[in-house]
């Protein structure tokens, strides 16, 4: 393969794997953080101590127990801030906690049975056992006609019908792709960086690109964040609507933040080696050479001697200057 084609190659199995990394994070957490029982109860257990939460749940509570209790009406004011009263304190004890879980354990395995079902109907909890603590603690306080507060139908719905349909869609979709979907990008990843010719160019773009893809799935968060509150119904509180959401993606959020550092890290990685890793040894200086002879030698000693020679006529042999010479050397000699 030409240097070109696998340049090409690498590019974009990196541009993929770039593109993978926050899809499989969300599906990644769809898959282990919402769909999974155990983990969905061990992230809404701390909203129960939530002062939004805990207002929005006592009014909702307050408002059931309130639409079926009829009392004249010099009694009616003074009971309604009694219940009122009593529901919020309610809230602050270890018992709500208790109903808390086990509430949200019900929504749960509503939510989950609605997803993989296809009945389009909305879904809702009901708040039968917190109203049925508070009727508990109303006796007990000795408030007349306490023994006849009904608690059988007070319900929050959770999921409209005509937002389950696309909900499951999406679900099934993210659900399906948890586990694949990250092993591809690792996969896409390597093998990219592998196939470069400049492999640590390769690795200074992927870890730019993880980084990047990390931070637009920080934005899409924010992003969801805002449109569900913007659409929610006129009954339902924003405030605890929006703890509940930092609540579920709070996950979400730490891979983003996690796989942000990665790709920082990599990046960073990759221009400190390039800038203080080792260098290729160099080339050793040209020197000036003569020019080469006719064949392609190069000129030996007797050609340097030979063109040192001063250049001219050739020089006669004379007899007369040769025994002048000659007599001269033998005079000096003696």
């Amino acid at each position: 393969m030409s240097p070109r084609a696998r340049s090409v190659l690498s590019a974009v199995l990196i541009v993929l794997a770039c593109l993978l990394a926050p899809l499989g994070a969300l599906s990644g957490w769809a898959m282990y953080g919402i769909g999974d029982s155990g983990r969905y109860e061990a992230t809404v257990a701390p909203l129960a101590s939530d002062s939004d939460v805990r207002e929005a749940i006592a009014s909702a509570v307050t408002d059931g127990i309130l639409r079926e209790v009829h009392v004249g009406a010099p009694l009616q004011k003074p009971v309604n801030h009694f219940v009122r009263d009593a529901v919020r304190s309610f809230t602050q004890t270890p018992a709500f906690r208790t109903a808390w879980q086990a509430v949200n354990r019900a929504a749960h395995d509503a939510v989950m049975r609605a997803l993989h079902s296809d009945r389009e109907e909305a879904v809702t909890i009901d708040l039968a056992p917190v109203a049925e603590r508070v009727k508990s603690q109303l006796t007990v306080e000795h408030m007349p006609l306490a023994n006849r507060i009904p608690v059988e139908h007070t319900e929050i719905t959770v999921l409209p019908p005509e937002d389950l349909n696309q909900l499951r869609k999406g679900f099934h979709v993210l659900e399906f792709a948890g586990f694949w979907l990250p092993a591809t990008a690792a996969v896409l990843a390597v093998t990219g960086i592998l196939v470069a010719v400049c492999r640590r160019r390769a690795v200074l773009a992927t870890g730019l690109g993880t980084a990047l893809g990390a931070a637009l799935l920080g934005v899409a968060i924010a992003v969801g964040r805002r449109l569900t509150l913007a659409d929610l119904p006129a009954d339902v509180s924003p405030s605890a609507a929006g703890a509940v959401y930092d609540a579920l993606t709070g996950t979400l959020r730490l891979v983003s933040w996690l796989l942000l550092a990665l790709g920082v890290v990599v990046a960073s990685t990759a221009l400190l080696t390039a800038a203080y890793g080792p260098r290729p040894p160099r080339k050793p200086p040209r020197t000036s050479r003569h020019k080469s002879e006719p064949d392609g030698t190069s000129p030996g000693p007797t050609a340097q001697v030979r063109a040192r020679q001063p250049s001219g006529p050739p020089r006669r042999h004379d007899p007369l200057r040769w025994g002048h010479e000659h007599a001269r050397q033998a005079h000096s000699k003696r």
